[in-house]
Formats: structure tokens, C-alpha cells, sequence
């Protein structure tokens, strides 16, 4: 299967999933970073990598850019999160040095940046919504809403899509860049609107007169990539927008 005129190789750490996509055509590979174990260098035989994977396990990450820098690849994009910045109580962005220096992610970021065998776009989405992700569900089971009076820093998964396609087919590569909507409105209007149009009672707000937040700048995906948001407030959705 391919995409942009590229061919496409997948990769899942579950041979049922591996099973299911390659009945869907794809050509899917099993890797798990969390194992010492040799990728399968066919699966590391392209040009561009996209690595999307939620473990911390920094061990397994350098095994990871170990295999690369043996490989073919030559670019990589590395699917990270705002979660790395600090809680400035103010907007952060890419370039001035707003990050965690502790944050485990933030550390797994350099371990790709600091190799010299491949050039990394570093991606940092804000909390996904959409495509089954409604956040009026996201306090179900007795969950506290946490700093009620904050700002929220999201983003739709079409978005997420669209960033990326923007990103290969631009060559942006070498970069850091923030995925977020534009608008941030306070948890506490945000969510009760949300829960609202889930149909779904509102959870409780743990009250906290400190705040401790940032605001996620956007601004670098419009000026460096010319990105459009599909979805630039997410007040406005509706429904079918979180299906």
C-alpha cells in the first residue's frame, strides 16, 4: 500500500494487530522497542521513518537509533508532546528554551536529535481529540477535573493527520514543532460544554487557587509549514466531529 508515492510499512507490537493490517493489505512488521531484541532491518529499509510510540523506556529508544543509524533512513519525524514544556503559567514555544530538562520525553527527543546519521522533525501535539477521543468522557469513573481554571492545549486528530502529510510533503525536517488548536479556553468552561454534548454528567472540579499552566503556541505550523487548522476552536465542534 502506499501514500504520497510512497510505500507504506507499518509496525505493531501485537501479531493479532500484525495479522489484521496485513489482511488489510498493508505490509506490517511486529516491533517492540520495550524488548532487547534486533528490529528487522527490512522494516528500517526506507527513506523516512515515523515513530509514534508512548513508551518511556529511554534503553529501548537508543537501541532504537542504534538500529536507524545502521539503516537507509534519512529522515525521521519523532511524534512527541507538549507535556515537555514547563507550566510557566504563560504561552511557550518551540525555539526559546521552555522545555523540562527532566521530562523523560524531552530526553528521548535529543537522543534523536543529537545523532548526526538522520535529520529529526520533532512533533509536539497537544492532548488528542476526535475519531472516538470525546473529551466529555475523558472524567468517567469518578476523575476530578484538576486545575479547573486553567488553560486547555488540544488538538483534532484530523489535524494531527494533516500536520504530519504537511511535514513529508514539504520536507520540513530538522525542526521542532507544536500541534495545538488555537483557542484555550478554561477547563472548567470547556469540559462542562463537552459533557454537555456527550450526554454525560459533569465531573467534579478539584478547586486549586494556584494555577500552574502553559498555552501551547501554534504559530510556527502556520509560518513555517502554512498549515490551516481544520479545526481551530474546538468549542465549535459538534458530535460527529468526536466520532
Amino acid at each position: 500500500m502506499t501514500a504520497l508515492g510512497h510505500p507504506i510499512k507499518l509496525s505493531t507490537r501485537s501479531e493479532a494487530k500484525q495479522a489484521e493490517l496485513k489482511q488489510a493489505g498493508f505490509d506490517a512488521y511486529l516491533v517492540d522497542i520495550d524488548k532487547d531484541e534486533e528490529i528487522n532491518a527490512d522494516f528500517l529499509s526506507a527513506e523516512i521513518l515515523i515513530i509514534n510510540i508512548t513508551s518511556k523506556n529511554s534503553a529501548g529508544f537508543k537501541r532504537l537509533v542504534t538500529a536507524i543509524e545502521r539503516s537507509k533512513i534519512s529522515k525521521l519525524l519523532f511524534v512527541s508532546s507538549s507535556s515537555v514544556y514547563q507550566n510557566l503559567n504563560r504561552e511557550v514555544t518551540e525555539d526559546e528554551g521552555a522545555e523540562n530538562p527532566d521530562s523523560p520525553l524531552f530526553q528521548i527527543e535529543q537522543l534523536f536529535q543529537q545523532s548526526s546519521s538522520f535529520s529529526t522533525t520533532i512533533l509536539r501535539f497537544s492532548g488528542l481529540v476526535g475519531r472516538g477521543r470525546h473529551p466529555g468522557r475523558f472524567f468517567r469513573g469518578g476523575k476530578t477535573i484538576k486545575q479547573p481554571d486553567a488553560p486547555i492545549n488540544l488538538i483534532h486528530f484530523d489535524d494531527c493527520i494533516g500536520i504530519i502529510d504537511a511535514i513529508v510533503r514539504q520536507g520540513v525536517w530538522g525542526e521542532k514543532l507544536n500541534g495545538c488548536s488555537d483557542t484555550h479556553p478554561k477547563k472548567r468552561e470547556f469540559y462542562a460544554d463537552m459533557a454537555q454534548l456527550a450526554g454525560v454528567p459533569l465531573a467534579d472540579f478539584a478547586e486549586d487557587d494556584t494555577l500552574k499552566f502553559k498555552i501551547v503556541s501554534n504559530q510556527k505550523i502556520k509560518q513555517r509549514l502554512r498549515y490551516q487548522l481544520q479545526h481551530r476552536d474546538l468549542m465549535q465542534l459538534n458530535q460527529e466531529h468526536y466520532e
